[in-house]
Order: C-alpha cells, then structure tokens, then sequence
C-alpha cells in the first residue's frame, strides 16, 4: 500500500522525510561498470563500440550498418499511420513555436564611461540526443530534445538509440525525421555516451549530451561531464498532485499512474486536504491499475513509493511540495494560479483541474525533459538555453581605459599579478589617482 501521513501526526516531519528517502538510485556497481565501458570505447573505438552492442542488444553491428540511412527513414514514415504524422507534427510545431519565444536577444550598449558592454548568443555545433529504444520507446521525447536544440541553431545533432536485434520503432524514425536530426545511430547504453564523447572512426564526437536512459546511460553522462556538457543526471519519474475535494476521483488516479506505469521506481504522490477524497482517490488508482497493460508497473511504484499526505490547507501544501522539488506539479484546486505562486521548486507546474500532466509530455509546448530527484531546487527543465551559449564583449577606447586602469592596476597588483597589471599600465597615459591627489 502506499504510504500515508498527515501533517497533524506527532511524528510528521520524520515520517515525511522517510518517505522522502526511500528510492536509491544508484549504486557503486554501476559507476564502476560504466567506467569501464567508457575506458574501453575511447581506448579501441569501433571495435569496442560495436561488441558491446552486440553482447547487449544482440545485434550484429558494423561500421556500415549502424548508421541510419534515407531509405531506413522512408521505410519508417511509409509505416505510421496519418494520424500519428499529424500528431507528431502538431506536437512538433508546438514546440518549436514555444522555443522560439524563449530564445534570449543579444545586449551591446555603451556605459558611462564609454565601455562597450554586451553579450552575444550562440548555438553548440554539434549536439548528442540519447533516445531510450527497445521494448519502451518515446517518439516524444526525440521531440522533445530535437526540435528545441534545432530553433536553437545546433547545426549538427546527432541520435543514438539502443536497436535491439538490429530494429528501430518506425515512430522513432518518425519523429527524428520531423524535428530534423541529421545523423542516427543503432547504438545505445554506456557505450553510445562513450562514442558521443571522444568520438570513434564511425563517429565523430559532440560538444554536449542531453536525453534521458537508464542508470547506465545516466552514470556515463556523469562520467563524461567535463570532455562534454550533459543536461542533466536524470533519475526516475515524479508527479505530485494538490487536489481538492472537488476534482473527480477517477481523474486524480489516472494522473497518478500517468508516472507510475513508467518505472518502478517512478513516485507517485497526492496532497489533499480532506481524507475522504484521499480515500477515493486510493479507490480510483486501485481500480484503474487493473485496466491498464503496465499495470506491473504500475502497481511496484504505487504501493512502494506512493504516497497521499492530508495537509490542513494550502500553505502547508506549497510548503511541501518546495521541500519535495518534484518533477511534476499538478495544481488541482479551485485557484491554481494562486497556489502556484507560492511554488518556488518544481520542474513543471501545470495549473487546474483540466491540465493533467500528459499533456505536457506530448503537445503542449515545453519540453518534458525535467530535473528529478528534488534537483529543481536548483535546475530548470531542458530549454533552447541548453544549447547556445553567452559570449561577453568588452570593449575599451583610449578614454575609457584611462578612466579605469588604475583601478584594475590596483587589483592586479593586490593580486600579485604583475603582467596583468603591466598589460594596462602600458597603455595608460594618466592616472585618475594621481589627478585625485592633485584636487585634493
């Protein structure tokens, strides 16, 4: 069963903060097993790179095979059905037209004392999508990833998705032919990170990884960090829901298993703050796991890392959620848009009681790659920010750098620094110290 607080119980702060700590993702064996993995593809390359696809997907892998070609991708769109094309493509362009807004303007302007100050933006060249594939693949999320990293500009982005025995989902293709990536790979796990970092003869390396996997896939990003950039280390699913009495059981249940079904280690949690609804809803999520065909599942997640906490009202619920940090947000409660400017840490918020958070893994704009395992507390859900970069301007006149070289003089010499201080002293011909001195 899942777990049950209330925040009138004695012990509510640690029964909260044991809930709180009871997934551990992660585990020395897996680090050391990664690292290994790593070592051996930048060591030997292709070689590497193809047993470990071999001995983990089963699939025959060469050079000349792993790449996916025009006729691969013409194949694949010949197999989905319109409706899926048009529902790729709608999601598509929705989240394109959201990116697009989101895209930052470049700053240049002159201060008073007539340094050019500014900064400019510009895309990552190159670009590494991990794709899970196998018996769970997500169209969505190669959208999710593609297109935001396109409006960006990333001139060369590159997909790597696990193929077991040598065979990708159609929808896969589909969506990487829709969000335009340029280059896609039969390779997954580790090994695909190794390749995507220092690169092999097959394929040449990126500047940055982004995309979701498994522990594996996470460890080697993590590992990899430094010689590339990553988006995030990304942990299990996470939704929680504040939800009123007057929202529909049936609903409520089926928002909860929306991220249930997806792992079993996925956490699923309700704030309420009537324990009758709490009750229905535990009903509702019991009945609907019986309908649904990952109801194993399902059921692991609900009844070892679910939860439903009864708060005495919505103070103690933004509280909460801000100590919880979670992925997702659901705010199901009569004004939503004033609860949720109490939230200061969540990964994606979704407002009212007809906004459930499927929606936002599919069509509604943002990208549903968000930060886990309370890591909103510091970061943001993946953006067009990830792949560009800010690159400052500084420029100085013969004026404007009278007007301050004494003062980046003083600093460098408290620094020890002599040469710094010597680069602007040799160009200074007054010193506004000395002109201090002589008004005094």
């Amino acid at each position: 069963m899942p777990t049950k607080i209330s925040s009138t119980q004695a012990d509510f702060e640690a029964a909260l903060t044991r809930f709180f700590a009871t997934r551990d993702e992660g585990t020395n064996e897996v680090g050391h097993v990664v690292t290994g993995i790593i070592t051996d593809v930048r060591t030997r390359g292709d070689e590497a790179l193809l047993a470990y696809t071999k001995k983990f997907d089963r699939f025959d892998a060469t050079p000349e095979n792993i790449k996916v070609d025009a006729k691969d991708i013409a194949n694949a769109l010949a197999l989905c059905s319109p409706e899926l094309m048009k529902s790729l493509k709608v999601a598509a362009q929705r989240i394109a037209d959201y990116s697009r807004r989101q895209l930052p303007q470049d700053l240049d302007y002159t201060d008073d004392k007539g340094v050019r100050l500014g900064h400019r933006w510009s895309a990552i060249d190159a670009v590494g999508l991990y794709v899970p594939g196998g018996t769970a693949f997500y169209p969505s999320s190669v959208l999710m990833n593609a297109v935001p990293a396109k409006v960006a500009g990333v001139s060369r982005l590159v997909m790597m998705v696990p193929s077991p025995e040598g065979a990708l989902h159609p929808a896969l293709l589909a969506a990487a032919h829709v969000a335009g990536v340029d280059e896609i790979y039969k390779i997954g796990g580790a090994q695909a990170v190794a390749a995507l970092a220092y690169g092999t003869k097959t394929i040449a390396p990126v500047d940055k990884i982004v995309g979701p996997g498994n522990a594996y896939v996470a460890e080697a990003k993590r590992q990899v960090f430094g010689q590339v950039g990553i988006d995030m280390i990304a942990g299990p699913s996470e939704i929680l829901v504040i939800a009123d009495n007057q929202n529909n059981p049936d609903w409520i249940a089926a928002d909860l298993l929306s991220q249930a079904e997806h792992d079993t280690l996925a956490q699923s949690v309700l704030i309420t703050n009537d324990s009758a609804f709490a009750d229905a809803v535990a009903a509702a999520v019991e009945t609907t796991l019986k309908t649904l065909p990952r109801q194993d599942i399902a059921r692991k997640s609900w009844e070892k890392f679910g939860g439903i906490i009864l708060v005495q009202n919505w103070d103690e619920a933004a509280a909460i959620c801000n100590r919880i940090a979670p992925e997702h947000l659901e705010i199901a409660v009569k004004d939503a848009d004033a609860l949720s400017k109490n939230i200061r840490h969540a990964g994606a918020i979704f407002l009212g009681r007809h906004t459930p958070e499927a929606i936002g893994d599919y069509v509604a704009g943002p990208s549903h790659v968000l930060p886990t395992s309370r890591t909103a507390r510091f970061s943001s859900g993946l953006s067009v920010f990830d792949f560009i970069k800010r690159s400052s301007i500084i420029g100085c006149t013969e004026q404007s750098l009278q007007a301050l070289s004494d003062y980046a003089h003083v600093l460098a010499t408290t620094e020890g620094l002599d040469a710094h201080a010597l680069s602007v002293s040799i160009r200074r011909t007054s010193s506004p110290f000395a002109k201090a001195s002589e008004d005094k």
